[in-house]
């Protein structure tokens, strides 16, 4: 059978020698390291540590021995007690006893299993049980307490007194306006939960005395935003209550109304200690000059950096173009998600049927219409019909007016993105929503939406091909034949994709909540009207 493998002679070429060498050439290299470590990788160390700190470099020594010193005597502690440790716990080490010394009875997994199983568990149902809620007033409840124990907190640390700027009088008329404006607060306030419609109606009241005040303290950009916002979310709220169920009351019951009673108590005193102490956190603010006004900084850079004279404008579409992009992002998204949310939205029964309005309307003797048929609004509203559809090609004129001038002027893409929407708004309030999307036929809210995206990240991206960073804007003035000198700014295009994603993302808004009338009118059942007055 031949000899015994291991009684034969190995040659240099076998792996069992040659395999070797490198372990070799390792042990034999981290020796010398630690033996002389200043020459052997001293110099690495010097090129590396110089590539980060440069001329910096901090003085170090590299050696086996420091002499005595606290780091030595740390290591000899260490060294001398796992020997006691050692001696101490020889006779157990050598014994079969399973566990750890002195801790036998403990299991560290079963620990570990349990602490596990409270994190994760107990302490999140107790956390979610107390905190948590799938109701928003709870949650909204929980975060302005927790805003004012914030606040009160801050003013308890550093105190609260007089600012260092003269007081002025109070100008009666503006003092009427804020009367007013408090007066429609504490009424919406109070008919939230019983008339919709009027607290709706009410609410609007404090917006109107929000524009007038931005107007009387010299902010017409703004006002402007917040007149035409105003318009658009009062008209979406109140295509909202259309689909909201009816409120029903138990007779007799007097238990849920003390419950309620007492819990408008509470939300009063939430609702006075919030804004009381934003009220009070505005006026020391307003009453104090800062050290250094950031405003100063943008006056003076406005023209010279971003070629207008709207410092408004200028800040949000030059200087803050990058957060103002951020923030177009998050309308599209609020909008694709509100329109998917409503495609798969039903109403209540008790709203499928029409409103005590419409009942009326159709129960009067029709004029041009045959027995039984809903006449149009339009029939009882042509005054209003024939000027809104007058003024609809003036409103979009002067959209086109506060988009172009918003960089020198009051205005801007956003502004004018919301007096579209208005004007489109009127169309479906006047004529419904068959008759708008039949004759307009640019009404495609996602097309809107994705061509000021593009715009917009667009102006931000040709910058890197002139070498220059994201979103850096130019100016210049073009000289243009009978006109003259007209000042051009990249600044416009990306305000003209605001314009489009604001349009795109209210209509989109508007139509899911306004195709739920034709949903409604599909599925609601359909009631024998009378044929004419004083029939039973």
């Amino acid at each position: 059978f031949g000899p015994d493998p291991v009684d034969l002679p190995r040659t240099p070429h076998e792996p069992a020698t040659w395999m070797r060498f490198p372990v070799e050439i390792l042990v034999l290299t981290c020796i010398m390291v630690g033996i002389l470590p200043a020459a052997t990788v001293g110099p690495f160390l010097a090129v590396a540590v110089s590539a980060l700190l440069g001329d910096d470099l901090p003085d170090y020594s590299l050696s086996v021995w420091h002499g005595l010193n606290l780091p030595l005597l740390m290591s000899v502690v260490a060294l001398a007690g796992g020997v006691a440790l050692y001696l101490l716990l020889q006779r157990r080490l050598r014994s079969d006893v399973d566990g750890e010394p002195l801790l036998h009875h403990v299991e560290g997994r079963r620990i570990f299993e349990r602490a596990m199983v409270f994190l994760s568990w107990r302490l999140a149902r107790r956390i979610e049980n107390i905190a948590g809620t799938r109701r928003l007033q709870p949650q909204l409840r929980l975060i302005l307490v927790i805003a004012l124990l914030a606040g009160g907190a801050a003013v308890g640390q550093r105190g609260f007194g007089p600012g260092n700027l003269p007081s002025v009088p109070v100008d009666p008329v503006l003092a009427l306006i804020w009367v007013a404006g408090g007066t429609c607060a504490i009424g919406a306030a109070v008919l939230a939960k019983f008339h919709r419609l009027a607290a709706l109606i009410l609410v609007s009241g404090v917006g109107l005395a929000v524009v007038l005040t931005f107007v009387w303290f010299s902010a017409p950009d703004l006002a402007l935003t917040q007149l035409t916002v105003e318009v658009v979310t009062t008209v979406l709220l109140l295509l909202g209550l259309r689909w909201l169920p009816q409120r029903r009351r138990a007779p007799g019951d007097r238990g849920p109304e003390v419950l309620t009673f007492t819990r408008r108590l509470r939300d009063l005193g939430i609702a006075v200690g919030a804004g009381g102490g934003l009220a009070t956190l505005s006026y020391a603010v307003m009453t104090r000059t800062p050290p250094d006004l950031l405003a100063l900084d943008f006056l003076a850079r406005a023209y010279t950096e971003g070629g207008g004279t709207n410092v408004v404008n200028v800040t949000l579409v030059d200087f803050r173009g990058f957060d103002t992009l951020g923030e177009i992002f998050v309308v599209a998204t609020v909008a694709l998600v509100t329109y998917a949310l409503l495609r798969r939205f039903r109403p209540a029964l008790d709203s499928l049927g029409a409103p005590m309005q419409q009942l009326d309307q159709m129960a009067l003797p029709p004029a041009r219409t045959t027995p039984g048929e809903a006449r149009p609004v339009a029939d009882w509203l042509l005054v209003p019909a024939v000027l809104t559809r007058l003024l609809f090609a003036v409103m979009l004129l002067v959209a086109t007016f506060l988009l172009l001038r918003g960089h020198d002027r009051p205005g801007g893409g956003f502004s004018a993105g919301m007096v579209v929407a208005i004007a489109v708004i009127l169309q479906y309030m006047i004529g419904g929503t068959d008759w708008t999307e039949d004759r307009l036929s640019w009404l495609r809210p996602r097309v809107w939406i994705g061509a000021g995206l593009l715009l917009s990240a667009g102006t931000g991206v040709a910058a890197w091909g002139f070498g220059q960073p994201f979103l850096t804007s130019y100016f210049a003035y073009l000289d243009l034949p009978v006109i003259g000198k007209v000042p051009a700014a990249s600044a416009l295009i990306f305000d003209i994709g605001v314009f489009a994603l604001v349009v795109g993302a209210t209509l989109l808004m508007l139509i899911a909540l306004a195709h739920q009338s034709v949903r409604g009118r599909r599925t609601a059942p359909t009631a024998r009207l009378p044929a004419a007055v004083g029939e039973d």
